[in-house]
């Protein structure tokens, strides 16, 4: 019974650790349309999963790592709210057009500058090159447009 008690107590204690987590979840509109979900890991890092529709022409996922204020280099100007900055990596799939769709995979980065006001609002700006192979048609090649396409508005609901 003692055990069984120490299990419940031990599980209960877990959960409470994972929703403590801080969390966000919004949009980001740029090239296209991403709806991104972040959990913290920590204080200083943090998962981001996004789904894409990039162009407005396809559908993709990308999910990236990131450290926030990497280097111990945190934003001077803190007011009321919370000035940060974040630089990930991570990968990235997904089908481009739907009449002829070309099918790309590879590698994500993530450059953000965020504000966190006071109350449960973030807003950002994002740089998310994805880089990697692109096929379809018949062709195999390198996704160039990835490089440029990645410059981002965001705004989430932080929870």
């Amino acid at each position: 019974m003692k055990k069984l008690f120490l299990v419940a107590i031990l599980a209960v204690a877990g959960f409470a650790a994972a929703v403590a987590q801080p969390r966000a979840i919004g949009l980001n509109i740029g090239y296209g349309l991403d709806v991104s979900y972040q959990h913290s890991i920590g204080t200083s890092n943090m998962v981001d999963v996004s789904l894409n529709i990039p162009c407005f022409a396809g559908i993709g996922a990308t999910a990236t790592y990131d450290w926030v204020n990497p280097f111990g280099t945190a934003i001077p100007w803190n007011n009321k709210g919370e000035w940060n900055w974040n630089l990930g990596v991570g990968a990235g799939v997904g089908i481009y057009g739907f009449k002829a769709p070309w099918v790309y995979a590879g590698v994500v980065g993530h450059v953000g500058v965020e504000y966190n006001f006071w109350f449960p609002l973030q807003l950002s700006v994002d740089y998310r090159p994805n880089i990697g192979i692109v096929a379809g048609q018949g062709a195999v090649g390198f996704n160039g447009t990835g490089l440029y396409s990645g410059i981002t508005i965001g705004a989430r609901y932080l929870f």
